[in-house]
């Protein structure tokens, strides 16, 4: 048994990045081994002096000014290395939170990057993409000099990894040529700073070094470094981006730029090992992770290395000498030998775990000690910040140094694993569940470690045309999202036969020998209650896309695809369809039909609702209609149907959290954001023809005059609200004669309902809850629009009982998840949670629709 310690406050981790491609980089002149080009040049000249942080005086004497080059937006390919360019700086920012820790600022990583790059021929500095505020996001790549020959060699030998992973395991030249690929990814979480500094102490000493270790690791190694994967977040002293997100939260949605630009990297470079540099939990937290763990993911393979590269890098942290006396500082831990649960590695949205679908075979969060954001920011001295500061810096340095010390000695290893990884999917071979047997040398392995799944033989996706498929822009959508997580999907040329039944032709298949065929589980199966596994998760434990994404997905559990008449594609076949005649008529089932809605809305053409909730529009808008079907991507069908009542494009003042914010702005709502101090401070009703309060809207802590304001706006129209906060809010104003029962406060997950009213016509049977809540005592007027099956409602996620029995899964069966009367909608569930659920999110646009209308035909009336 492992000892039962107590669980550190885990911070939340999340990821998200954008690759914006802008041109390429050129070769330095003169580099050894690589062909003389011209550096790449941008437009301004580059003065760090105003910005800089403390560095060696080595960097000092290279940060002279010199002429910048045309800024560039690349991933990793075929040309050789070094790949430089100047950067110009940005603004300085006397107000970046960094400064007071005496850290790097943003506007000082630019000129840093640029010493860095003279110091030799083993820096090469691209951008990455840009965040969601706009600023910058670097991709450092420290490695020997490669000649674009020697480069395109690693491309090939790097493709040949993963899509031929039973010829690379033979392959001598990948035995003895191939770079292992490492990934050090810092700053996700914006007020965790050290991990950029680290990064760049760690590879000016790589630039420089000339001992015997450094040039072997270098010679045989790429070395990534995204250098800030949050500049939005650093300068701002806040855990998230400019948008709201957690992007350590973000990987299977991939919503924001940083996330996206985060998933390209992995994508392109295949790294075998990964650290996301994190804080902070005293003493120093390094994964492998409590149980449970991801059931998709090779988890023998992945915690064998992960195991060892942690003992390595909890010896160089202890070896610091820091003490708790002294310091302040706690010896290192590992959660697997050192804890019983609390931080487990089960949902892919973290980094780490997003990682191993992609081959990464020892991936880690590691969280440095001391904490030095939030209360400890504003309220500890600027000496004793530094001093902070300058021991999370060192803790992160000896870190990476250790796992690259690993990487130099074990690189035969984690690169035949990662192979073995791809060998497995591709074969559809079993799974090795992990024992004491399969993964020799870690302590402790027990049945609570052991999660492995049974892979369906296919998904089958029908075609948008099909009757089998309930949503075209939905299947499209997350084709395109399969794709571009590396996902292998073909579509059929013709009717095919699989396990006794017939697909018609232009059905997607994602067939399941495939190497990244974790990825595709993990993305498309139901998932699994949990509940009975661990007490508590740290964050969510079910995301099916499959059941939330609003398309039908058929998985197929045996068969042969041999002789299938299947064809590999790039991307998803277009939805956009407008008929030649008649009126057009327009689903509202998905996100992209509520969004082209909103555009014709807006472009002032007359819509009408059909009694089904569809839109009609009318023939002479076609020409309109077939932009919005264009820009959306969604089906117009003709109809002899003219429609009822007239809508209208909702102006919505939105107390919401960032991802239903996200969301509503992505179905091309018109939306204020307010809260209870934007309330205070004096707001204008007279724009607004809807409330949606979910979160930061509090009546009681109201003006009085905010308060009179916000009364007489509900008076007279609509209000959509979501869990307590909604639910509170509905109780102040005296809407719904309800009752909410809250569920367990922990509890989060998929789950079955049913949908019997108007708003939820057609809507998954299934849907997303997080800290769920239901609603009895319903008085007269109130309609259940959708309520938790019966039974146990929970597919997949955790979600327990309370200690009194209480708010478990059979309290809600049965009970009303969703409910109307007149001009309120009221939500127990999340069907717009960080911007995820897609296929949810049009019951909140029909809500806000129609109660809207509702409150503006009152009030013309």
């Amino acid at each position: 048994m492992r000892t039962t310690r107590t669980v550190p406050a885990r911070p939340a981790l999340i990821v998200t990045l954008a690759l914006a491609t802008a041109g390429s980089l050129l070769l330095a002149p003169g580099t050894a081994g690589a062909a003389p080009e011209p550096v790449t040049r941008e437009d301004a000249p580059v003065d760090d002096r105003a910005a800089r942080a403390p560095e060696s005086a080595t960097l000092r004497a290279l940060t002279a000014p010199e002429k910048p080059s045309t800024e560039t937006s690349t991933a990793t390919d075929a040309r050789g290395y070094p790949r430089r360019q100047v950067l110009s700086p940005d603004p300085e920012n006397r107000g970046d939170k960094s400064l007071r820790l005496g850290l790097v600022p943003y506007h000082g990583i630019a000129p840093r990057l640029n010493a860095l790059q003279r110091l030799g021929d083993r820096v090469s500095v691209e951008v990455a993409g840009r965040s969601a505020g706009g600023h910058r996001l670097y991709l450092v790549t420290v490695t020997a000099p490669e000649t674009t020959r020697e480069a395109r060699a690693q491309e090939r030998m790097r493709e040949l990894i993963e899509h031929a992973p039973a010829t690379a395991a033979r392959s001598p030249e990948i035995k003895r040529s191939y770079k292992t690929p490492v990934f050090v990814n810092s700053n996700i979480h914006g007020n965790e700073w050290e991990g950029t500094d680290a990064s760049l102490k760690v590879i000016e000493e790589l630039a420089t070094a000339r001992d015997a270790r450094t040039k072997d690791l270098l010679a045989h190694s790429r070395l990534y470094f995204n250098i800030t994967a949050n500049p939005d977040g650093r300068v701002a002293g806040t855990r998230a981006n400019a948008g709201g997100f957690d992007l350590n939260r973000d990987f299977v949605t991939a919503s924001q730029p940083e996330t996206r630009a985060m998933r390209r990297i992995q994508l392109d470079t295949q790294p075998a090992v990964l650290l996301d540099l994190h804080g902070y939990v005293n003493g120093t937290l390094i994964e492998p992770t409590t149980p449970p763990h991801g059931e998709n993911y090779e988890y023998d393979l992945f915690l064998k290395n992960t195991y060892a590269n942690a003992l390595g890098m909890e010896s160089a942290v202890n070896a610091l000498g820091y003490t708790p006396a002294k310091d302040g500082v706690e010896p290192a831990q590992i959660p697997f030998r050192d804890q019983e649960e609390g931080w487990d590695d089960w949902p892919p949205i973290f980094t780490p775990q997003y990682a191993a679908f992609h081959g990464t075979v020892a991936a880690h969060t590691v969280e440095i000690p001391l904490a030095v954001n939030n209360e400890e920011y504003d309220e500890l001295p600027v000496a004793e910040l530094r001093r902070r500061a300058a021991v999370n810096t060192a803790v992160a340095g000896a870190a990476v140094r250790a796992t690259l010390d690993h990487v130099r000695q074990r690189r035969a290893t984690l690169i035949a694993d990662q192979i073995e990884v791809f060998r497995r999917g591709a074969a559809g071979a079993p799974q090795v569940p992990v024992s004491p047997r399969t993964v020799p040398g870690v302590p402790g392995i027990g049945p609570e470690d052991v999660y492995t799944t049974a892979f369906p033989r296919a998904y089958v996706i029908p075609p948008g045309t099909s009757r089998a498929q309930r949503s075209a822009p939905a299947a499209a959508r997350l084709v395109d999202h399969l794709l571009a997580n590396d996902v292998r999907v073909t579509r059929a040329t013709r009717a095919f036969r699989l396990a006794g039944r017939t697909y018609p032709a232009g059905s997607y298949v994602v067939d399941m020998h495939q190497p990244k065929r974790g990825m595709a589980n993990a993305l498309l199966a139901d998932g699994r209650d949990i509940s009975d596994k661990v007490s508590v998760m740290y964050d969510i434990s079910g995301w099916s896309l499959g059941r939330l994404w609003g398309a039908t997905v058929e998985p197929v559990t045996s068969g042969s695809l041999r002789g299938a008449p299947l064809r590999p594609v790039t991307e998803a076949a277009p939805v956009a369809r407008v008929p030649a005649h008649g009126n057009l008529r327009l689903r509202l089932g998905d996100p992209r039909e509520i969004a082209a809605l909103n555009s014709l809305l807006g472009s002032g053409v007359t819509v009408r609702e059909a009694p089904d909730g569809s839109a009609i529009v009318p023939a002479s808008a076609r020409r309109a209609a077939l932009t919005a079907a264009r820009t959306h991507d969604v089906s117009f069908a003709a109809t002899r149907l003219t429609g009822t009542t007239p809508l209208h494009r909702p102006r919505v003042a939105a107390a919401v959290t960032p991802g239903e914010l996200f969301a509503l702005r992505e179905m091309g709502f018109d939306v204020t954001p307010v809260s209870t101090a934007v309330l205070n401070a004096g707001f204008d009703w007279s724009g607004t023809d809807v409330l949606f309060v979910s979160a930061g809207l509090d009546r009681a802590r109201l003006t009085e005059t905010a308060r009179g304001a916000l009364d007489a706006f509900l008076d007279r129209h609509g209000l959509v609200g979501r869990g307590a906060t909604g639910a509170a809010l509905n109780a102040a104003a005296g809407r719904l004669n309800v009752t909410p029962v809250a569920g367990n406060g922990d509890a989060n997950g998929v789950v079955r309902v049913t949908n019997p009213g108007p708003l939820t016509r057609g809507a998954p049977d299934h849907t997303f809850v997080y800290a769920p809540l239901w609603f009895t005592g319903l008085g007269s007027g109130v309609r259940v629009e959708q309520a938790y099956a019966s039974g146990n409602p929970l597919v997949s996620g955790h979600w327990r009982p309370l200690r009194d029995g209480s708010g478990g899964p059979a309290a809600a069966a049965g009970r009303a998840a969703v409910v109307s009367g007149e001009r309120t909608v009221l939500f127990g569930t999340e069907p717009l949670f960080r911007g995820h659920p897609k296929g949810e999110f049009a019951q909140v646009a029909r809500a806000l629709i129609t109660v809207a209308h509702s409150g503006s035909v009152e009030e013309s009336g």
